[in-house]
């Protein structure tokens, strides 16, 4: 049996390889090496640089450190605006070693504390400080809460001249300065600092600060959050790290959202985009749209635009039942529950009597449609508000009479023929937007209420992925009964499969109250994008935003701000593409730019088809 690379002693010479002439190693020699090809022309060493080709470097090592230190603490220096080559070292040491130099250190100090009071001397401060924070320590690592490591830092700055070289040097010093951490020039040993911080993991300096693992962790510039998943929609940039924010709201316990901006921060250009993109999923996107806001998103996509006001011939009735029958619930119940809500917004504040008298109209009102508490009767022709007012016009209390007065208004008078007609409509396309702009301010709440009860109708009754964005909700948040449902469908939606959004600019007035609140805490997923001073400190209570939030949100940008999603949260751009910012943009500027832009092209294309005049044609 032969071994590989062994020469056998009896192989005949015929048998035997040839030998390499020496001309063939000539060559081989002459052979360029890899090497030979990544090797730099040249390397110069100097006192306080090396030139590695046309390339200056200096090497910087840390010898002093901050008393306290927070998260991502070296931020500055890993995001300095120049490339530097960082290298940190971590050398663990031996615990029973540490606390018996620890026992030693702290019967030390302890020895000199005791002898300056025996001679009557003031105690030095920082022997105290210095004595209690080692005590600290001592307890922690003989607990095995804390273990201990030697820390090196290194710093490589690369440059084109000299006087580059020194100036970059120059701001590193500066900015390391402005942290509280003291470095000083690897002289006469620059090349052993570049070889440092070189990726090979040799520390060839051997400067090193000792820290417990809580300190060391800091060190660590892996502090921004990432929301990256495989399944979602994209909502914008993570502006730590440049990742892209990547979530499915429907992942969460619920899939409620909520979004404070000031007026032209970019909620509504957020929600639209959050729209679209849901949309593209095949979620089903219901929006209510007080401003018009969304009308060319709607009809660029062959949406459905509702606008709901005393001309249009849209027609909701309140008093629609889901026809959805559930065990432990009586539907008739609910509506008529709902419809104290309503009516309250309507009329104002209802004393005991009142309310008392308001329900019981309403229960005559559909039982003279022959609708009870039978789910079998429920889906008979529901009642109009005309029946309530009959209903309360045939009671003999005086304070009935007061009621219908309070609502003869939208029977018979000013306001007749928007809220007393059998409803017209249902929710088909997969894109739909009820429109409320034409509306004075004080019908606004309780026609959001009513577009409200009837998308909510129609959602026990289909059980499907929707969203339902009520924008300005603010103006539910005005009325404690329309404040309430908003809450219940919040607290409800998951149920149904359904994701509210609720937009809003008047924090404040959204905040202010319980149920705004509870509707915060519903909402798994919170965007903030740029703040006023007047709504940062509500924001900040609410949130519990740090200092450095507060400052964000005050100085973002449009479209920049935090993202909220369960138990994360990060700094987010929101980004569109060319086409979606065409489709989704409410800057009057660039409408109307587009607008115009439209018209000329129509013109063009009129101009185009119009046929050549006869005097024109007998030429040709």
């Amino acid at each position: 049996m032969k071994l590989f690379g062994k020469k056998d002693p009896n192989q005949s010479p015929q048998n035997a390889p040839q030998l390499v002439s020496a001309q063939a190693k000539a060559v081989a020699q002459g052979t360029v090496s890899v090497r030979d090809i990544i090797a730099p022309p040249a390397i110069e060493v100097d006192f306080d640089f090396i030139k590695i080709g046309e390339t200056y470097f200096k090497t910087l090592f840390v010898i002093g450190y901050p008393r306290y230190v927070g998260a991502n603490w070296l931020s500055p220096l890993i995001n300095f605006n120049h490339t530097l080559e960082i290298s940190m070292f971590h050398y663990p040491v031996d615990a029973q070693a540490v606390l018996q130099d620890m026992k030693r250190k702290i019967g030390e100090m302890e020895a000199t504390i005791s002898t300056d009071i025996q001679r009557g001397k003031v105690i030095d401060p920082s022997l105290e400080v210095t004595l209690d924070d080692a005590r600290n320590f001592q307890q922690d690592l003989a607990k095995g809460a804390e273990k201990f490591f030697q820390f090196g830092l290194y710093v490589t700055i690369p440059a084109e001249s000299k006087e580059e070289l020194v100036n970059i040097t120059k701001q590193v010093e500066s900015l390391l300065g402005s942290i509280l951490v003291i470095s000083k020039h690897a002289t006469l040993q620059q090349e052993d600092g570049f070889k440092t911080t070189l990726p090979y993991g040799h520390d060839k300096l051997l400067v090193t600060r000792n820290m417990d693992t809580t300190s060391l962790a800091t060190t660590f510039p892996f502090t921004s959050s990432s929301l990256t998943s495989n399944e979602g929609i994209m909502y914008g940039i993570n502006r730590h790290n440049g990742s892209l924010i990547i979530f499915d709201r429907f992942s969460l316990e619920n899939a409620n959202t909520v979004v404070f901006a000031k007026s032209g921060g970019g909620k509504s250009y957020m929600t639209k985009l959050e729209a679209l993109r849901y949309l593209m999923f095949g979620t089903e996107v219901i929006i209510i749209d007080p401003e018009e806001e969304y009308k060319n998103l709607c009809t660029a996509i062959g949406g459905e635009y509702i606008s709901f006001d005393f001309n249009s011939e849209t027609k909701i009735n309140p008093f629609d039942l889901s026809g959805v029958y559930e065990e432990g619930e009586n539907e008739l119940n609910l509506k008529i529950l709902s419809l104290h809500g309503l009516f309250r917004v309507i009329m104002g504040q209802l004393s005991a009597t009142e309310d008392a008298i308001l329900d019981r109209a309403l229960v005559l009102a559909y039982k003279n449609k022959g609708i009870t508490a039978d789910p079998q009767t429920q889906t008979l022709q529901p009642p109009l508000m005309e029946d309530l007012y009959k209903a309360l016009i045939g009671m003999e209390e005086p304070q009935a009479k007061t009621l219908a007065e309070r609502i003869e208004k939208f029977v018979k008078g000013s306001l007749v023929g928007i809220f007393d007609q059998y409803s017209n409509l249902d929710i088909h396309n997969t894109f739909t937007v009820f429109s409320i702009k034409n509306l004075e301010a004080e019908l606004r709440p309780i026609a959001m209420y009513i577009i409200l009860d009837f998308i909510w109708t129609r959602v026990k009754r289909d059980l499907k992925k929707r969203i339902l964005i009520v924008d300005e909700a603010w103006y539910m948040m005005q009325y404690p009964d329309s404040a309430t449902f908003m809450y219940s469908i919040a607290k409800r939606a998951r149920k149904y499969y359904l994701g509210l959004t609720t937009i809003t600019q008047d924090v404040e007035d959204f905040l202010g109250t319980e149920y705004g609140k509870a509707i915060v805490t519903n909402s798994s997923i919170q965007i903030l994008l740029k703040q006023s001073a007047a709504a940062i400190d509500k924001l900040a209570e609410v949130f519990y935003l740090s200092d450095g939030e507060k400052h964000l949100l005050l100085a973002a940008n449009v479209g920049e701000g935090l993202f909220f999603a369960g138990s994360s949260h990060v700094a987010m751009l929101v980004v569109g593409s060319p086409e979606e910012h065409q489709l989704v943009t409410s800057n009057p500027k660039e409408v109307l730019e587009m607008q115009n832009t439209a018209t000329a092209q129509n013109q063009d294309a009129n101009t185009s088809n119009v046929p050549l005049s006869s005097a024109s044609q007998e030429i040709i």
